[in-house]
């Protein structure tokens, strides 16, 4: 059969087969991320000799493009379903997670990598600005449902602004270890990398990001009332918004993962009790499960590939520490003196997903600059998601169910969601 054909049968089954999958995960408690990992190991095994296996070390290119594409979708939808509006005081509980919890989890997972596996300094960083963000991709399992659900719980609220804020903020530790290992830190120095790499890069998403979801706020919610026939209907400008402002961002030199998260929030912030949210949110999550069930399918072929061909037992052990010790035991500790319900921190603690934005940041370094520890970084980085996949998979979902401690911070001033405008 000719492989192009075979491709696009088992694309559209696998599709298909999404449209039941948070059936099959309420009926269950098993995410289905498990089930399509393990998917595409069988079909790349059973079917090795008709379709090209997937290596993202070979096809480092394409494995960074479709990851990029992936985790911008998701950031874009991630942003539009969280119904808390931003402040300091609302969000403090992510922003100690963006912060102490990021790099604390950096911190420790590159004292690994150069202590106990022996890599370079700049290997052992990028390892751990690879691991520390968590994943808004396969972490809908312990995030707010759509916009206008209500569901305020101080975990689910902070995981999905954790992973939404976090694929931008480790951006600047990905481009330290690129600069070590190339050289160029000499060059530029770290005044340098302090001014561009992280202060503007980051500055330049976040203003951005604000600037572009207020314009679009207007244009979404603001013309119509002034002009006829200016309404906007289509859920599919999400996706054209998501690309706008990513492509924006990057040519200006800014982090386009934090942009496009920001333009979310600052979007919702408009008209937050908006109808079109729930469509723009919709079509945002479709897309997003077609492009995962095709990422989970290949992630699995992958691992018949030899992706962790290169795992030694120290790889396999560092890769289960950081998800059974250090995240939960960092994540938990970050949040002490905020109130919470000690239950609530360690589920946040517990659940740092990784996913799909580890491998972005891996390939994308990987084509910056040569690493020595390539294949182990890989191996350790597919084990750490592969870990992350079956531990997670198959405890969200009833874990989270049972969280019925509600978001009670006396600083919080939340009014009730009002009926949604039209």
């Amino acid at each position: 059969m000719n492989p192009y054909i075979l491709i696009l049968i088992v694309v559209g089954l696998a599709a298909l087969g999404m449209a039941w999958m948070p059936a099959f995960t309420k009926a269950t408690k098993i995410s289905y991320s498990i089930l399509y990992v393990a998917l595409g190991a069988l079909i790349y095994s059973t079917l090795s000799g008709f379709l090209p296996l997937p290596d993202p070390i070979a096809y480092n290119k394409a494995t960074l493009r479709l990851t990029e594409i992936v985790v911008i979708i998701s950031l874009m939808g991630s942003g539009l379903k969280i119904d808390r509006p931003f402040s300091f005081r609302n969000w403090k509980v992510p922003l100690r997670l963006v912060s102490i919890t990021m790099l604390l989890s950096i911190a420790a997972v590159a004292a690994v990598g150069y202590y106990w596996l022996g890599f370079s300094p700049a290997a052992a960083l990028l390892l751990g600005a690879v691991l520390a963000p968590t994943d808004p991709v396969l972490a809908a399992d312990v995030q707010v449902g759509a916009p206008g659900e209500g569901d305020h719980t101080h975990s689910k609220v902070a995981l999905t602004a954790e992973a939404g804020m976090n694929d931008g903020t480790a951006f600047p530790f990905t481009w330290l270890a690129v600069l070590m290992a190339t050289g160029g830190l000499e060059e530029k120095g770290w005044t340098g990398w302090l001014q561009y790499e992280l202060l503007y890069k980051l500055a330049a998403g976040v203003l951005l990001g604000w600037l572009l979801g207020r314009i679009l706020g207007w244009l979404f919610f603001r013309l119509p009332e002034m002009v006829d026939g200016a309404k906007v209907r289509d859920g599919f400008v999400a996706l054209c918004c998501t690309l706008l402002v990513y492509g924006i961002t990057e040519a200006a030199h800014g982090y386009g993962f934090i942009a496009v998260f920001v333009t979310a929030v600052t979007l919702r912030g408009v008209e937050r009790h908006h109808k079109m949210h729930k469509t723009l949110h919709a079509f945002t999550d479709q897309i997003e499960r077609l492009l995962v069930c095709i990422v989970l399918l290949l992630f699995g072929g992958s691992l018949v590939a030899g992706l962790l061909e290169d795992l030694t037992w120290p790889l396999a052990g560092a890769a289960i520490s950081f998800v059974l010790v250090l995240r939960p035991v960092i994540g938990a500790l970050s949040l002490w003196g905020t109130g919470m319900h000690w239950k609530e921190k360690l589920t946040i603690g517990f659940f740092g997903i990784k996913g799909i934005g580890s491998f972005y940041y891996l390939a994308f370094a990987v084509m910056e600059a040569t690493f020595a520890e390539r294949g182990q970084l890989w191996a350790v980085t597919g084990f750490t998601v592969l870990l992350s996949i079956i531990v997670h998979g198959l405890t969200a979902t009833s874990v989270m169910s049972r969280m019925v401690i509600k978001f009670h911070d006396a600083q919080l001033e939340s009014p009730p969601e009002p009926a949604a405008k039209a």
